[in-house]
């Protein structure tokens, strides 16, 4: 299957790294189950449940989970541990390749940046296990801005450090909240299906 770009003269792109740039997302969810147990979480986060949060911020995952099922699980110590879990799992990713071209094919040539819902060790981790890092001198992660996806914050901020307004920035997701977030910043998106990988 081939990534459809829309035939627009966008001026720069922007995007997401796990399930999109990164095929990760299975390696991500061993790591949350992992975390989930170790913390005697006492319900099953389902991997339909895991997909749909794709791109939100780790800790608001967690604030989700708790408010779902009346639990009060530690945000950060179970972020922080699936952060490690997942650490392990790094050198197995893999590039979402018909993505990882496309990106090559933009190196140079216009500003290119990633926008992602993972601490940014997690992001710089997969990029550099799968020989990305050097394409993308703009990294936003959610530490840089107020809100996470499915705000806009990050996409507006990527597109301000590369000196292009949201309106020309093109976006590739994988997931519902970043798509939001696409829309919310006034950017056009392309969704990245999970078939492509």
């Amino acid at each position: 299957m081939s990534l459809q770009i829309p035939d627009y003269p966008f001026q720069a792109y922007i995007f997401d790294c796990d399930g999109t740039l990164v095929d990760s997302m299975p390696l991500h969810y061993v790591a949350w189950t992992e975390s989930l147990n170790q913390h005697a979480a006492p319900f099953v986060f389902t991997e339909a449940e895991f997909y749909a949060s794709a791109g939100m911020k780790e800790q608001d995952v967690v604030k989700k989970l708790n408010a779902q099922h009346g639990t009060n699980l530690d945000p950060v110590s179970v972020d922080e541990l699936k952060m490690e879990l997942f650490a392990k799992h790094i050198p197995q990713v893999q590039p979402v390749r018909p993505v990882a071209e496309f990106a090559r094919s933009l190196f140079g040539k216009f500003p290119i940046a990633v926008a992602s819902g993972s601490e940014e060790s997690t992001v710089r981790g997969c990029l550099t296990a799968t020989g990305l890092i050097d394409l993308f001198p703009v990294i936003i992660t959610p530490k840089k801005v107020k809100h996470g996806k499915p705000a806009p914050d990050m996409f507006l901020l990527a597109a301000e450090q590369m000196g292009v307004a949201p309106s020309e920035c093109l976006v590739l997701e994988d997931g519902q909240s970043g798509i939001e977030a696409a829309k919310a910043a006034g950017m056009q998106w392309v969704f990245v299906p999970p078939n492509l990988r």
